[in-house]
């Protein structure tokens, strides 16, 4: 056996061990039967600072690796209740996860405060997860339910040298449970609160001395958690399942895994409750009121109750599925690796998009599909009698992306554009007004001419009900529209009607966009041993990407002729009313043809990009004592530019715009220089410290905001990351380990930047958004012996987070935000040695701990501000049956 192997036998021998803190990834495929057939008995190696990871893609000590990387084993992911890669956080204090209007398309992921936000698919991550070899290309594919999984490692810091695709941030390395060539299993069940049901379990074997097979499969449901207060609707359910099944072909020198999974989802998510209510609110709960609904819940997030349009919700369907083959064989004295992988991911979504009980706007029907070929392969070994260990690869991706929008008009849309701006003109001239109600879209009973001529001579009022047309006021005070419209013109009868309104499901009928990506990298990642106690990393990486864009935009609001038309009438009254005030026009304009709906952009783009970087790493790492390692590391990183899939990115000519060109859908790359210090301890077997001190330098970041309309990429000029990790592992006795972490991070916008006339106005030298300076993680794990095969449990894992700005104004001034908060988690029970049978009861977010976990400016309710609210406490037991 060769040392290699030893090495990888000898760490998943340990994964089976009651420490909750051991991890490793890739099994080199010449020990796996050997290793599989060893079960879960635990060894007398069995410590806590003893981890085996592949961070190099080589199996090392966690302790003798050069890399900030944090490794988590199978057991204290169960421990801690991590289900998907989202909760993964509460054990990683460097990792930050939100999820925004959508699980499937909205989830984002940062690690050392940069990352992806969610909100647009055609914004790819920074941080890349891989699972299982394979690439998932956007974080929202990557959060399906897990299978069992045998070890997690998150690494910090850029990855380019080592993984396939996009891993500017960090990178997340999931290794699920592989085929055993003894036959066993498992089935587990859990109740808890809401009314949450799961059920899932496995079934492994051999079929022969060299395969063996798996399968996996699981059933998950839950009730939401969010209550419309105008219906008996409950958001943010659950209600999810998964198949997943797997072939194990092993000889000594060639191993073949197979793998191919089905996840399927039929969801409501994802709720916001209102935060902050602004001046469009009253408006809002008028219209509501009418229709005997509320328009938006007052009460405090908190309470975790929303408005809804009883007519509209928000459905989540997602299809994902794939097959990949891993091959491992041995050429010579070193080793070949391929990875072929095919993945195609579908989500359907509705969604009440004004997110109040009237009926303003929503999705039906949006579509977004994610289909990907990738293939690596990876040459390692060692040459000149171990003093070089090389790796060479490749990677291949072709990813086609479509995407069709279906922002509609409900059928309140024109009741909300003349409430709104009735209220805002009848207003007194201090506030803004003309202190005179006027509507545009005849939404309310419109006087004659001559009764509103009476009336403002001070004759008569009105009829009840009744309010003037803006134009019709116009024409009253203008002497010079008199002249140019006598009564019975054709422009007297137009100032004297309503403008023609939209009609409900006018909008995207349909927008329809579609990415087509092919990107191929070379890279190389060296370890020179020059003596036995100095290394020094060179990696190189060479990346080459076209992406390929085509859109077809076709939207059909009947309130966009006004603006857009050459009828001499309208011509007229648009000049008239930018001449009163061309702050009403443009607001009339982006409540009636907004950019995100507007006709002004129908038609055809095409467009393509390239580019090719080299990037590369340096890390020179030296031995003090056989326990303590110190390091320095230079990475540069690279994320490739892409394009914004919204017509609302458009420059629109009716504000003085150049018009619609494709090149107003597409942002640049991003590059990071990172340097990192650490150095990392063991002095006893029972205890680990290790340090990391980062400086990471971007050019042109890809941050995605929100520019009033629609979620934007915009490439910030300068920014940077700095700060302090430190990590801990204790275990005094065998039954008891403590696991410490603890990030600094200052993440923010140079402040030379120049963000006037941008949404970032006003940002420059701020902490990102979101992105708490400090971070400290607590896991701890007892497990007393009861009889001579049962043991006790008992585990709690914290996450505290200090206060953060999750959205901020124009001003700079922060609107939804955070204070300081810990989230709280534990459980208790009882399990044989080997943790085949386990009964327990579980808490998560255990003192009920209320925060946000994303907020934004709500789209045409200025100053109103809504959030997504964290989960509640949950509990409930859960059962589990092994053989």
């Amino acid at each position: 056996m060769t040392k290699f192997q030893l090495l990888a036998a000898t760490a998943l021998s340990m994964v089976a061990g009651a420490t909750p803190t051991i991890a490793q990834t890739t099994t080199p495929p010449t020990a796996s039967a050997a290793v599989q057939s060893e079960g879960t008995a635990t060894t007398d190696d069995d410590w806590g600072n003893e981890i085996i990871v592949t961070a190099n893609r080589r199996a090392e000590p966690i302790q003798d690796v050069p890399i900030a990387v944090t490794a988590v084993n199978a057991q204290l992911l169960d421990d801690a209740g991590v289900r998907d890669i989202r909760g993964l956080e509460q054990l990683a204090p460097s990792l930050q996860t939100t999820t925004g209007q959508s699980s499937a398309t909205a989830t984002s992921l940062s690690i050392r405060g940069v990352g992806t936000a969610g909100d647009n698919p055609g914004f790819e991550p920074a941080v890349g997860v891989f699972i299982d070899g394979v690439f998932r290309a956007r974080a929202g594919i990557a959060i399906a339910e897990l299978p069992e999984v045998e070890r997690v490692e998150v690494l910090r810091g850029p990855q380019g040298t080592l993984f396939g695709r996009n891993t500017s941030a960090g990178a997340l390395s999931i290794t699920t449970a592989m085929p055993k060539f003894d036959l066993g299993g498992y089935v587990e069940g859990e109740y808890g609160n809401y009314n949450a049901y799961e059920l899932k379990g496995a079934l492994t074997g051999p079929v022969s001395e060299q395969l063996a097979l798996r399968i996996d499969g699981g059933w998950r449901q839950r009730d939401g958690y969010i209550d419309d207060v105008n219906s008996d609707r409950a958001f943010n359910d659950i209600n999810r399942w998964y198949v997943r099944g797997q072939a194990l072909y092993d000889t000594s020198a060639f191993s073949f895994r197979l793998i191919g999974d089905y996840y399927k989802t039929d969801e409501q998510c994802c709720g916001v409750v209102s935060s902050t209510r602004g001046a469009t609110a009253p408006a809002i709960q008028a219209i509501a009121a009418q229709q005997g609904r509320t328009g938006i819940y007052t009460g405090p997030p908190s309470d975790r109750r929303m408005a809804a349009s009883p007519n509209r919700d928000y459905g989540e369907a997602v299809r994902d599925w794939g097959v990949s083959g891993e091959i491992n064989g041995d050429v010579g004295e070193m080793k070949l690796t391929s990875i072929s992988a095919y993945r195609d991911f579908r989500v359907l979504r509705n969604q009440d998009i004004d997110y109040s009980g009237i009926d303003r706007a929503y999705r039906d029907g949006y579509r977004s599909s994610l289909r990907n070929i990738t293939q690596e392969l990876r040459l390692q070994g060692q040459l000149f009698d171990g003093k070089l260990d090389f790796l060479v690869g490749g990677f291949y991706l072709n990813e086609q992306l479509k995407l069709r929008d279906t922002v509609r008009l409900g059928n309140d849309a024109n009741r909300y554009v003349d409430t709104l701006l009735a209220g805002v003109l009848g207003q007194p001239a201090s506030a803004g007004g003309i202190g005179r109600a006027a509507q545009f879209y005849g939404s309310f009973n419109v006087p004659t001419f001559t009764q509103l001529v009476t009336a403002l001579r001070g004759g008569p009022a009105l009829p009840a009900g009744t309010v003037p047309l803006f134009s019709q006021l116009l024409y009253a005070q203008s002497p010079q529209l008199q002249a140019a419209a006598p009564p019975g013109s054709a422009l007297f009868t137009y100032l004297n009607t309503p403008l023609t309104p939209n009609v409900a499901g006018q909008g995207n009928n349909n927008d329809d966009f579609q990415v087509d990506t092919n990107a191929f990298a070379l890279f190389s990642h060296n370890i020179v041993s020059i003596t036995d106690q100095l290394s020094l990393t060179l990696g190189l990486r060479y990346n080459y990407e076209l992406k390929e864009l085509a859109a077809t935009v076709n939207s059909n609001p009947a309130a966009c002729g006004f603006f857009l038309g050459n009828d001499p009438r309208a011509v007229t009254y648009r000049n008239a009313i930018r001449a009163a005030s061309p702050a009403l026009f443009q607001n009339l304009f982006l409540l009636s043809c907004n950019p995100a709906v507007s006709s002004e952009f129908n038609g055809n783009y095409n467009h393509d990009r390239s580019e090719s970087r080299l990037t590369g790493t340096a890390k020179l790492a030296y031995k003090f004592t056989p326990d303590i390692l110190g390091y320095a590391s230079y990475d540069r990183g690279f994320k490739s530019g892409g394009y914004n899939l919204d017509q609302a990115s458009f420059d629109t000519r009716v504000l003085g715009g150049d018009g619609a060109q494709a090149t107003d859908l597409e942002f640049g790359a991003e590059t990071v220089d990172s340097y990192e210090l650490g150095f990392k301890t063991s002095v006893t077997r029972q205890f680990s410290f290790n340090a990391a001190f980062f400086y990471q330098k971007f050019k042109g970041l890809q941050s995605l905001i929100f520019a009033g309309n629609s979620f934007v990429v915009q490439n910030v000029p300068e920014s940077t990351a700095k700060g302090v990790e430190l990590e801990s592992l204790i275990q005094p006795i065998r039954e008891l380990s403590f696991r410490f972490g603890y990030t600094l991070l200052d993440a923010s916008y140079d402040a030379d930047n120049d963000f006037s006339g941008t949404p970032l106005q006003n940002q420059q030298g701020r902490q990102f958004l979101n992105q708490p300076r400090n971070v400290v993680t607590v896991a701890a794990t007892w497990q007393p012996r009861l009889t001579s095969t049962l043991n006790a449990l008992f585990h709690v894992d914290m996450r505290y987070n200090s206060d953060v700005s999750i959205v901020r104004d124009g001003t700079g001034t922060t609107t939804v935000g955070n204070d300081g908060y810990p989230l709280l988690n534990g459980k208790i029970g009882i399990a044989t040695d080997d943790r085949r049978k386990q009964l327990e009861f579980f808490v998560e977010n255990i003192t009920n701990q209320y925060y946000n976990i994303s907020g934004f400016a709500i789209p045409e309710q200025t100053g109103t501000y809504g959030v997504y609210p964290a989960m509640p406490r949950f509990y409930g037991v859960r059962a589990r049956f092994g053989f």
